[in-house]
């Protein structure tokens, strides 16, 4: 791990003047601070209770390179990233490619009076102190190593602010792009604010251009004020050379609805760690969640979910499909602090796995101090219903169909969730091809 924390110090030295935000000095001190934490912890190992069942090592074989000192955006155009966008008239565009803030490629210019949508570097160089809250990593509770060097490496992302009692009628596109023939890391970070009695909703989508492989370490934190409410989706579809590492922190005041849709379906390895605080009384978060691993996919899920106040709603389905060799993890833990009486919280993990050597590690926890409170957990993992499939057949069904059938009512549960019509048709659209091959 010394070489590795000396390779990011070089890193960041060639690096550092072309970073946004140089001339702000509580910025500066931040990253210093996060490169002298991540020399003296590092990755995480699978020593580490919550990486039991994900190593990181394979990350550390191979060399990504910063791509925040070019800004690189590879000569993409519209035509290029046509096949990610949704065929909505109208709908807020911001792209970002290989780390960097894409104006040719993004259309803000339908964006209604009372929502913002800039990219952090911007903001960063003009108005710095509107983020200085949001960018500190104080309450995020990201796994070590990953939330430092994005700390240190971070080189753009969306500010997205939904202003009080604004509205918008469709989601706010996010397309993440990692383009190139060079092994890339990108390093973002994200920030949504939904003010009080707003109602807005964002769609953080990633994939990938090329077959290079690539790192991406994002990290998003959203913040609700009393009676907003916020959908919020994330889709990655990167390619199969991706690693994919990503943070979510999730604040919520009173009254207000947060609701997460989080399909995982490419890259080569995917870990996200979610974080939600449900900390005005009256508020409910929502979490739903598909992964689909094939080949050998690994695909691991944590969510943490606090309760910290009284009548707080908490309701979480995640279902996984495993296919080939993929390995998925779920780690779902619920805590009802003392003070959060008359909480109601569900957690439910499901998982199906298509071959025998698909694997799943599923641990639902709850963690209750309160005494007047209705929660559950749960999980199953099992296979296809041979009876079923055998009525299916029995009706003239071939057996492909009948299981393709089978599997895509399985996650349709989740993708049926979705609020935004055109997401919900994505989501269809990747579940029927994956169902396909």
């Amino acid at each position: 791990m010394p070489e590795t924390a000396a390779r990011y110090r070089e890193d960041y030295q060639r690096l550092h003047s072309e970073l946004p935000g140089q001339g702000l000095g509580w910025l500066r001190e931040l990253r210093q601070a996060a490169l002298q934490r991540f020399a003296e912890r590092g990755y995480p190992t699978p020593r580490d209770e919550d990486w039991k069942y994900t190593n990181v090592a394979p990350l550390l074989r191979q060399v990504f390179v910063p791509a925040s000192a070019s800004g690189r955006q590879d000569g993409l155009k519209r035509a290029d990233i046509a096949a990610h966008l949704f065929d909505v008239p109208g709908l807020p565009l911001a792209v970002f490619v290989n780390g960097r803030f894409s104006a040719a490629l993004s259309d803000l210019s339908g964006l209604p009076d009372g929502v913002v949508v800039r990219s952090l570097r911007e903001v960063l160089e003009q108005d710095g102190a509107a983020v200085e809250g949001m960018l500190s990593t104080q309450p995020l509770q990201e796994p070590r190593g990953f939330i430092e060097l994005n700390t240190v490496f971070m080189s753009d992302g969306a500010y997205v602010r939904f202003a009080p009692d604004a509205q918008i009628d469709h989601p706010v596109h996010l397309l993440f792009i990692s383009s190139g023939t060079e092994p890339t890391a990108t390093y973002l970070r994200n920030s949504v604010v939904a003010e009080r009695g707003s109602r807005g909703a964002v769609v953080e989508h990633y994939v990938s251009v090329g077959d290079a492989p690539s790192l991406c370490n994002v990290a998003t934190r959203c913040v609700l004020g009393r009676n907003a409410a916020l959908e919020h989706y994330k889709l990655n579809a990167e390619g199969g050379g991706a690693y994919h590492f990503a943070g979510l922190h999730v604040e919520q005041a009173e009254g207000s609805r947060y609701v997460s849709h989080n399909i995982a379906a490419g890259g080569r390895l995917i870990r996200n760690d979610l974080r939600g605080v449900l900390g005005g009384e009256g508020s409910e978060c929502v979490l739903n969640g598909l992964y689909l691993g094939r080949g050998r996919q690994h695909i691991d899920n944590h969510t943490f979910v606090e309760h910290r106040v009284p009548r707080c709603i908490s309701r979480e389905l995640y279902k996984g499909v495993l296919d080939g060799q993929s390995r998925g993890v779920f780690s779902g833990h619920v805590v009802v602090r003392q003070d959060a009486q008359k909480t109601d919280a569900q957690q439910m993990n499901h998982n199906l796995l298509l071959s025998d050597d698909a694997e799943v590690d599923t641990r639902p926890q709850l963690e209750i101090y309160a005494d007047d409170v209705k929660c559950s957990h749960g999980s199953t993992v099992g296979q296809l219903n041979p009876d079923v499939l055998f009525y299916l057949r029995a009706r003239g069904i071939g057996e492909p169909l009948a299981r393709r059938l089978l599997v895509a009512a399985f996650a349709q549960d989740v993708v049926g969730r979705m609020g935004s019509a055109p997401v919900r048709e994505w989501a269809e659209k990747l579940l029927a091809t994956r169902l396909m091959h």
